[in-house]
């Protein structure tokens, strides 16, 4: 009689089990989908932390991020891997730095061999979707969506048309939706949309000229237009898929402006986050906790219930929002730069700590230059620099901050406590000799981790120096 119990009770238990988990491992998978969380997440093109209001400026104005961020947690210290789209959002989309996932100029692609976020999410099963500039526009289609819609340059399609898709939506899978929007990335605006050029506070490091301002005025054109297609986002999201689905605001990199984009400088790798999850999530929290875009994959797979790959270079900051153990945030954030094309040819490896930032140039001896200052390259976002270079023949001020862009030193540290701008290079100073030694060595022994050779396959645009008439 005993064992006939057992058997039965055992019988039981295997009955409300396989009750429970289905008839198939099909089955189990989709009642597990079933309780996960959909996923949002928009990317902005080209904005540094810095040039939101949420980041300090009180020149924006920005409603939709600002109400975003009152419902959610702003991240102060989110970073990206490289300060150029490509390079950017291939580590997003691999978890890997750029040496590792083959992605280290501008317009390279990831590795095809590589696993993708799309893929790890799909396994979870979710349907995976993007709609504008996710990955690098001709790239999406590499990363294994189960839908894409890319924009062309600026044509603006992709947030009316997630939207519509969104409504549409018959699927019944958990879903991942990434919506990219090309703003603020140039050209902006023509007209400066009701911000007075006047006005303004201009960045630390930025020569003050009419027409310079008339540009600061449309970039903040852009970044309210950025913030437009938010709004019809999220108003969409919430409609559709309800308030408390999981939701991650970023952008790719910062600005393109002097000292931004294409630099190493928080103001080209420090970029605006905010994560809204209701009932995961304290409105309008904010964590310092310093994370980079390498660690949304394994964040992500984490909230939908997934394990993170070990081989990966990202780490969950799940535990912010009360999913999985591992403590949230690094010691140290790496950066890379390289090229794009024959432009912005100009490597260059970074190691930021709590309080320090390194920065070696891999090649002091090329002139720094950019699409902001080449002739050549020039769209009305850079209209303005030959009004810096005239006003540097004439300001010694102007000069310094003229000269400190193109011609960049073998090493920089700089005190982030004492001078967030980075300003004053302490590279020289004897008071800080240690510390510059102990960074170049952590900064050298996770490159050669990273099978970082610094190699670029091309040549840099001057070697000597600004070519006249191309860089004026």
């Amino acid at each position: 009689m005993a064992d006939l119990s057992r058997r039965m009770a055992l019988l039981g238990s295997l009955a409300l089990t396989l009750g429970l988990a289905g008839t198939s491992p099909a089955a189990a998978r989709n009642s597990e989908a079933a309780n996960r969380p959909d996923m949002v997440i928009f990317l902005a093109d080209d904005l540094s932390q810095a040039d939101v209001s949420i980041g300090g400026d009180s020149n924006v104005r920005t409603p939709a991020l600002d109400r975003l961020a009152s419902q959610g947690m702003t991240f102060d210290r989110a970073f990206v891997a490289s300060p150029a789209c490509a390079p950017s959002r291939a580590a997003l989309l691999t978890g890997l730095m750029p040496a590792r996932n083959g992605a280290e100029a501008n317009h390279d692609r990831a590795d095809a061999a590589i696993r993708k976020l799309p893929s790890y999410l799909q396994e979870l099963g979710y349907q995976v979707v993007a709609f504008g500039k996710v990955a690098h526009y001709e790239h999406t289609g590499a990363y294994g969506f189960d839908f894409y819609a890319n924009d062309t340059f600026h044509d603006h399609k992709a947030i009316p048309a997630a939207v519509e898709w969104l409504k549409a939506r018959k699927d019944k899978r958990p879903l991942a939706m990434f919506v990219g929007t090309n703003w603020p990335h140039v050209p902006w605006p023509r007209t400066t949309e009701g911000y007075d050029p006047d006005a303004l506070d201009l960045p630390p490091k930025t020569v003050d000229t009419p027409i310079t301002r008339d540009a600061r005025a449309r970039f903040y054109a852009a970044v309210t237009r950025m913030d437009q297609d938010l709004a019809a986002t999220m108003d969409a999201v919430d409609s559709v898929l309800g308030d408390d689905t999981f939701v991650l605001y970023s952008a790719d990199h910062g600005t393109q402006w002097p000292f931004g984009k294409w630099n190493l400088y928080d103001t080209g790798t420090r970029v605006p986050m905010v994560v809204r999850w209701n009932g995961h999530v304290t409105a309008g929290a904010r964590t310092d906790a310093m994370v980079s875009w390498i660690d949304i994959l394994p964040t992500m797979m984490q909230i939908a219930g997934g394990t993170p790959p070990e081989n990966i270079d990202g780490r969950s900051f799940s535990s912010l929002f009360g999913v999985g153990g591992q403590p949230a945030g690094r010691e140290e954030i790496f950066t890379t730069h390289n090229n794009d094309g024959r432009v912005n040819v100009y490597p260059m490896r970074s190691i930021r700590t709590d309080r320090w930032k390194y920065i070696h140039n891999l090649h002091p001896d090329w002139t720094y230059t950019t699409h902001v200052d080449l002739k050549v390259m020039r769209t009305d976002s850079g209209a303005y620099f030959p009004s810096w270079r005239e006003a540097a023949a004439r300001d010694p001020a102007a000069k310094a901050i003229v000269d400190s862009y193109y011609r960049r030193p073998p090493e920089e540290l700089y005190d982030l406590q004492a001078d967030p701008a980075e300003k004053v290079n302490l590279a020289n100073d004897p008071r800080y000799a240690g510390t510059l030694r102990e960074l170049r060595e952590r900064l050298a022994n996770w490159r050669k981790e990273q099978g970082d050779s610094g190699a670029v396959p091309v040549k840099p645009r001057f070697e000597r120096g600004p070519m006249e008439g191309e860089g004026s």
